[in-house]
């Protein structure tokens, strides 16, 4: 890097803009080049912090094998190991090697899923990344605030996060939240002047600093420092990495973890303890043969690759509703999603299509119509009866379209294919393309030269430009546009045709009348307004300047309705979703857009932001409760409205897009975030982020939030169910052991276990992992959004599903404990097979019945018949794990490690009907759910 590119040798804040520029060897009206930055790119490195080294490969393979469970199976495989040794009977240790071998294959599964869940996560992460506008090449650009570099000229605007360290060039009423860095609640005022000497972090205000946020105002920088060279960055590297929180979901999982394991362990004990009592143990590898079979019991019983399982799953659905355009940024979020029962929408670009365009021009002489959708600048403006625009009403027209297009920062511009693109806000690109529809565009552009501004607030509701009128001698000029109510307040004179008039109470009451006119066709109005400056006021660049204005005219600007949005809303409500709108429009635009989308009657009220202040704590509830509609409403009363509904037991989606939106998408349960319009600020409050800003994606994502929520159920269900049937079957084997002919079946004292301990860790290695996890994914089952919203809190395993489980499991176990009698000699069943072929078919049974399960567990009350073949995935493994067990039987090899023994056609198709029982029982309990509860079906 040459010396001229270098950074500042001395502290930037302290030195003039135009010499931190020329150091970092970069011309601030044009910004650097693309390959220029490129190259700083590669010089500098990502503007990130850095990252904390993950846990090496050794330490995650390691940590597969840290857990009570994995502890007590290696010991168990030890123990197993120094009996073969001191017996000495020749051979291989089976028991040892079987062990080891299933813990390495759960360990391979586990280390592979939690590897798939980091890739995700770090998908979703590379999603939701900052952006930030610079200059390149003299235009503008939005790029990742990963790729800014030294030298960079930044953009800053109200809303954005700033990226990088940066020396202020140019500043208007910027204010700057660094409450993220200095700890200081209030935002800092900016200034372009350099500092006198060098001052604390919190004092430097003619810089901005990565991590901080817009508060108000725009402004200029160019880059000075990036990544770990920040000051974000010296304070990350004091910082100690810091342990992820667990989601409530997961919370819920471990607890159900722990509890099982504590019960399972106290049957474990029991189990072997009974072995003990009832039974003449022979020799120490007797004993080692009773404690393997309670240690394989416990770890077989607590589906201990769970967490890894949920975690994958829900990854997965979340970037599955990332390609539907909703980018969910905490796996959490999908849980509340679930249970939202109010959506709080704005209006513009979110139900409505964002694609502004003024449509009517009102001035003193009359009216006209602009013809033409969108950001294409044609389309003819016409006068009443298709006269054209002419003589007064064109001058005031041009007034009207080129001050607007003065009083805004977007830009319009046609790309290399020809398509017509906007840089900037929607509203202020609309004055560009009708401005140029009238082509009066370019004598804007070479008359008016812009030297600064007073920036738009949600508080004063317009936005001012002053502007150096070079057809006048450089004569100064302030620019505004506005609400029409806020901006009608500032003026005092009136443009008609070349002329200016007072703005007496005739023009007042014209104007007033033009606006309501306008709002009652569902259009959103801006006026514009306009008055020389006096020599030297300009000076004192604050809103005191907005006086004694000369009022102009008003635009109506339409924003169609989405079609989608109809649709997505007659959705919401059918899932028991209120759907509640929140815009800063006119009230009749707002309550005329809501009854065509559906939201409310054509006949109902909407409370605007003055109403609501006139109401109390009890009149602001009820209201709250009862209107659907709320219109010129400011940030403070969005927020009132979501604790309100909160306090009313509503789950609550709140979308937003402006900084002063964040408190309330906070304080929301779903705060969403527009992807298109939204500011930065609003993007990192947020729990979703919305890629197209549109209102059916969030009933699309609270759709698949309910299906992953659906499919996490699911594979409970299964996994418990199926695990509840291994505990079950070995308990009861060992307890009935005289009933069931398993103590005739040795030499009438040796208690005899009805399964292996490795059959049980085979069970467990293929039934476990793959299915559960097809079912992750399995497509909707039932119509998730025929039932009303989860309850806030209500748990992932209720009462219902305990029992559920329980009485599977309870069928699984009868069903293989019958068969191994069917086997053997006694019993209840008179049986002609020896213990092996016995256990071999109760073993067969009971992976039969976990695969038969997977279709059970796919809904609480619809058939397994509905929708059988709607997940590939889910038959892919059931198949592979039947396979598996095919060849457990009947391979020589694997037959002297599990102990099991070929089976005939016949006893296949007994073990096959025995194993299908659980189906048929579920198909029975399914039924009567239907009929006793008439609901629709719900995972």
């Amino acid at each position: 890097m040459s010396e001229t590119e270098a950074a500042p040798s001395a502290d930037p804040s302290t030195q003039p803009p135009e010499l931190v520029a020329a150091r970092l060897d970069v011309n601030p009206d044009t910004g650097l080049s693309a390959a220029e930055a490129a190259r700083r790119l590669a010089e500098h490195g990502a503007n990130a912090l850095r990252a904390t080294a993950g846990p090496s490969l050794w330490r995650r393979i390691v940590a597969q094998f840290q857990d009570p469970l994995v502890y007590l199976l290696l010991g168990a495989a030890a123990v197993a190991l120094i009996a073969w040794a001191v017996e000495r009977e020749g051979g291989w240790p089976i028991d040892a090697i079987v062990i080891l071998a299933v813990l390495l294959l759960n360990a391979t599964l586990g280390f592979v899923e939690e590897s798939k869940a980091a890739d995700a996560a770090a998908a979703l992460a590379r999603m939701t990344q900052v952006t930030s506008s610079v200059l390149r090449d003299g235009r503008r650009r939005r790029i990742p605030s990963t790729e800014l570099v030294p030298g960079d000229i930044m953009l800053l605007e109200e809303g954005d996060a700033v990226g990088a360290d940066a020396r202020l060039i140019a500043a208007a009423t910027l204010r700057v939240q660094e409450a993220s860095l200095t700890g200081e609640s209030e935002a800092v005022s900016k200034d372009v002047a350099p500092l006198t000497t060098p001052a604390p972090l919190a004092d430097r205000t003619s810089m901005v600093f990565k991590g901080t946020a817009v508060a108000q105002g725009t402004g200029r920088a160019v880059v000075t420092a990036t990544g770990m060279d920040t000051q974000m960055g010296a304070i990350a590297t004091m910082l100690d990495a810091t342990e992820g929180s667990k989601t409530p979901l997961e919370q819920e999982v471990a607890r159900i973890g722990r509890m099982l394991g504590i019960a399972v362990l106290a049957i474990a004990a029991m189990v072997v303890a009974s072995v003990f009592a009832i039974s003449e143990v022979h020799g120490f590898s007797d004993v080692v043969a009773v404690l393997l079979l309670g240690v394989s019991l416990a770890v077989a019983a607590v589906p201990e690759g769970l967490p890894a399982i949920l975690s994958l799953v829900l990854a997965l659905g979340v970037q599955r509703m990332a390609a539907r355009k909703a980018v969910v940024k905490r796996l959490s979020s999908v849980e509340t999603l679930g249970a939202a029962t109010v959506i709080c929408s704005d209006k513009t670009g979110t139900l409505t299509r964002s694609q502004m365009t003024i449509q009517r021009i009102v001035t003193a002489s009359g009216d006209s119509h602009v013809a033409g959708v969108g950001y294409v600048p044609e389309g003819a403006i016409v006068a009443a009866a298709d006269a054209p625009v002419e003589g007064a009403l064109k001058a005031e027209h041009i007034v009207v379209l080129s001050g607007g297009s003065l009083a805004g920062n977007a830009d319009l511009h046609q790309a290399a294919d020809g398509t017509w693109e906007i840089q900037g806000d929607p509203t202020e690109a609309a004055f560009l393309v009708a401005e140029k529809k009238l082509g009066a565009d370019r004598r804007r552009r070479t008359r008016f030269e812009r030297v600064a501004e007073l920036p738009f607030t949600s508080e004063r509701k317009m936005m001012s430009t002053i502007a150096r009128d070079m057809e006048h001698g450089g004569e100064l000029v302030l620019v505004a546009k506005g609400a029409p109510d806020v901006l009608m307040q500032r003026c005092n004179r009136v443009r008609v045709g070349m002329d200016v008039l007072g703005f007496d109470a005739v023009h007042r009451a014209r104007a007033a009348d033009d606006v309501e006119r306008l709002s009652g066709e569902a259009l959103r109005t801006l006026a514009v307004a306009y008055r020389p400056l006096a020599q030297g006021e300009e000076r004192t660049l604050d809103p005191a300047l907005e006086r004694d204005l000369i009022f102009v005219g008003t635009v109506g600007i339409i924003d169609p309705p989405r079609e989608e949005a109809a649709v997505a809303i007659a959705e919401a409500h059918r899932a028991g979703i209120r759907v509640v709108m929140i815009t800063g429009d006119h009230p009749r635009t707002a309550a005329r857009i809501a009854a065509l989308l559906g939201i409310a009657p054509a006949d109902a009220p909407a409370l605007t932001g003055t109403d609501l202040d006139a109401l109390d704590e009890t009149q602001f509830a009820r209201a709250v409760r009862e209107t659907s509609v709320f219109a010129r409403v400011a940030p403070v009363h969005k927020l009132r409205i979501v604790d309100a509904l909160q306090a009313g037991g509503a789950v609550v989606a709140m979308t937003g897009d402006g900084v002063n939106d964040a408190p309330a998408l906070k304080s929301a349960d779903i705060g969403i975030a527009m992807g298109v319009t939204g500011t930065e600020v609003t993007k990192e409050a947020a729990k979703m982020i919305l890629a197209d800003d549109n209102f059916a994606t969030i009933v699309a994502a609270v759709r698949e939030g309910r299906a992953i929520f659906d499919n996490i159920r699911k594979f409970l269900r299964y996994l418990l169910s199926s695990n509840m049937g291994e505990v079950l079957t070995v308990f009861l084997g060992v307890i009935g052991a005289g009933i069931l002919g398993l103590n005739e079946a040795g030499d009438g004292t040796t208690l005899v276990a009805p399964l292996l301990a490795t059959q049980i860790l085979w069970i467990n290695l293929i039934t476990d992992s793959g299915p559960a996890l097809a079912m992750g994914i399995d497509p909707e089952t039932d119509d998730v959004m025929a039932r009303p919203p989860r309850r806030a809190g209500e748990p992932a395993i209720d009462a219902a599903m305990w029992r559920g489980v329980l009485e599977m499991g309870l069928v699984m176990a009868v069903a293989t404990l019958v068969t191994i009698d069917l086997f053997l000699p006694g019993g209840l069943f008179e049986g002609q097979h020896d213990l092996e072929r016995a256990r071999t078919a109760g073993f067969t049974v009971l992976v039969l019945a976990q695969l038969f399960n997977c279709f059970n567990a796919r809904s609480e009350t619809a058939s397994a018949f509905h929708h059988l073949f709607a997940n590939r995935w889910l038959w892919g493994a059931v198949i592979l794990s039947a396979l598996l067990q095919v060849a457990v039987v009947h391979l020589p090899l694997l037959n002297t490690a599990f102990g099991t023994k070929p089976l005939s056609g016949a006893d296949w198709l007994l073990c096959l009907g025995m194993g299908s029982a659980v189906l048929w029982f579920a198909e029975l309990r399914k039924w009567l759910l239907r009929r006793l509860t008439a609901v629709p079906a719900i995972a």
